[in-house]
């Protein structure tokens, strides 16, 4: 389609881009989901004879560490690199690590009021980007925190770390074929608990049934998609293709830091927020080159210089802004005006039962409730002694934040990513990978995209689609959703609309999940940034 039509079509068309209801998943004419299995299939069984790995945990096999946290001496029990699954599509992938307090091994002993049968297990993931996550052992010095890491502070408040790798969408097994593509990060993550529950006779500490995890933008989108989904039978498949132990896979609590998730409607809700912000600043190079080690940083950002303050493998920040093209003004007003029909869809409450909708125009009940978590953000700040006079945007009378505006808002928080933000039109994005096939192909993940595609990109499995959204699970029958659930998003996060986090905090209250969701005020893309906050909120749920 060329740029004529493109501009055309959206223009005129903007109302007929999406259908109602289930519509909005992003359901389009594509291969069928066998076919795609027996395509996996395939490719991990391709060249060699996958080698089979025992699933018992062996007690005997560990190394004794001494690390510190807040001046407080934390030793521990380490047993590293364990295949988690017996037929691995990639063991450096699908290896786990577990550490566990010295304590523990003492007769009696206990750490926070916690003892070796009751200790909860945080299980952190370090996916970023749909990258391939890493191992998140303890660390004393951690980016994304400032300080000591989650892993070792979850050690020093007495919990069992269960740390994963986890396949990502440039993960190739030894014969160069692509087998972390979508859905890999989510099944890795399941056969991890899976193998937890295999050995909990043989773990020396950590109780399996208070399993907690925990992400960072695209490993926020797993936390929840581990949470939402519990013991679905649409896992099965690539469970079993991956040896993973016939057990249960659902969690006591999920902790989702700036969720990149809900992906084939998130354009939607970005351009709901940001529409009329025409300049952006994340770098045209959005994609990670395949093989690029995780934590690295993309080449090619612009002139003005790239913020490294950010998870690992997230989108390149520019200081400087590049103006939207006129393609891509229109494609955001065309998505603006399709995602009132999908919040509508979905049945949202407030706490207090009333309905949250939206109307023609981007106004209405919900905006109402997406307003009033960023006055509460804001009117935690000015609780704080911050000055926010200069925030015009912002209606402060006598101490109190009484109002705000949605698109003063966008001005003050900038525009990060050009529309669309997560399925590009080309197929540029990192998510338009974490959909490809094993030879490492993109693909389109919404309708909107495919229909105005400026290349030959065919869409993803609409199965696999599905399955990547906990949205599609919550209240489903036979799942089992975890009960306790802590989502945040920063009040200056732009790399996913605030709209995304609550609908599914939202969704998740309205099915009686115990949810704690908040916009810390200051807070960009970011996580673990509030380590004391967190520990309490697990020693709450824990505790009951």
């Amino acid at each position: 389609m060329n740029k004529k039509n493109i501009l055309i079509s959206l223009s005129l068309g903007a109302l007929l881009v999406l259908g109602g209801g289930e519509g909005y998943a992003a359901q389009a004419a594509s291969p069928s989901s066998s076919s795609y299995m027996n395509s996996l299939a395939r490719a991990m069984k391709s060249g060699k004879q996958t080698p089979t790995y025992s699933l018992d945990f062996d007690a005997s096999k560990y190394s004794t560490r001494e690390m510190t946290y807040q001046g407080q001496t934390v030793k521990f029990r380490a047993y590293e690199n364990m295949v988690y699954t017996a037929h691995p599509a990639d063991v450096s992938s699908e290896s786990m690590s577990i550490y566990i307090p010295e304590a523990y091994f003492t007769k009696g002993g206990t750490v926070n009021g916690y003892t070796a049968k009751t200790a909860p297990i945080f299980m952190p993931n370090g996916v970023g980007g749909y990258m391939p996550g890493t191992i998140c052992a303890p660390s004393e010095n951690d980016k994304m925190s400032g300080g000591a890491n989650a892993s070792l502070g979850a050690l020093a408040h007495g919990y069992v770390v269960a740390a994963p790798a986890i396949r990502g969408r440039t993960t190739k097994n030894s014969d160069g074929v692509y087998v972390g593509k979508a859905p890999a990060l989510i099944v890795d993550y399941k056969a991890a608990v899976r193998y937890l529950r295999h050995n909990r006779n043989k773990l020396p500490a950590g109780d399996t049934e208070k399993i907690i995890s925990n992400g960072t933008s695209a490993g926020g989108a797993l936390s929840a998609l581990l949470g939402a989904t519990g013991n679905a039978v649409e896992y099965e498949p690539y469970l079993r293709a991956i040896g993973a132990a016939e057990e249960r896979d659902d969690i006591f609590a999920s902790m989702d830091y700036c969720p990149i998730t809900n992906l084939d409607h998130a354009d939607m809700a970005y351009e709901w927020v940001f529409n009329g912000q025409n300049d952006y600043h994340q770098s045209r190079m959005m994609m990670p080159p395949a093989g690029m080690k995780p934590g690295a940083l993309p080449t090619g950002a612009p002139a003005g210089g790239a913020k490294t303050d950010r998870p690992a493998n997230a989108p390149t920040d520019t200081v400087e802004a590049t103006p939207m093209t006129a393609e891509e003004i229109a494609v955001s007003a065309a998505l603006k005006q399709a995602f009132p029909a999908y919040v509508d869809s979905l049945g949202l409450k407030d706490e207090k039962g009333n309905p949250l909708t939206l109307n023609a125009d981007g106004t209405g009940t919900f905006a109402d409730y997406i307003k009033s978590v960023y006055m509460a953000s804001a009117q935690s700040a000015l609780d704080k002694g911050e000055d926010l006079s200069s925030l015009d945007w912002l209606t402060i009378t006598d101490g109190k934040v009484t109002d705000m505006d949605l698109s003063g808002y966008a001005a003050w928080a900038t525009r990060m990513k050009a529309a669309p933000a997560f399925d590009k039109l080309d197929g540029s994005s990192g998510e338009n990978d974490e959909f490809g096939d094993t030879a490492n192909n993109p693909k389109h993940f919404t309708l909107f995209s495919e229909d105005h595609s400026t290349k030959t990109i065919p869409m993803a499995d609409k199965e696999v689609i599905r399955i990547m959204n906990p949205m599609n699970f919550i209240g489903k029958k036979g799942v089992t959703t975890a009960h306790f659930w802590r989502i945040r998003h920063g009040a200056k996060d732009r790399d996913t609309s605030l709209a995304i986090p609550a609908i599914l905090a939202l969704d998740l209250a309205n099915h009686g999940e115990d949810v704690d969701f908040a916009s810390p005020w200051g807070k960009g893309h970011a996580g673990d940034y509030d380590l004391d906050d967190l520990f309490a909120w697990i020693d709450r749920i824990c505790k009951k």
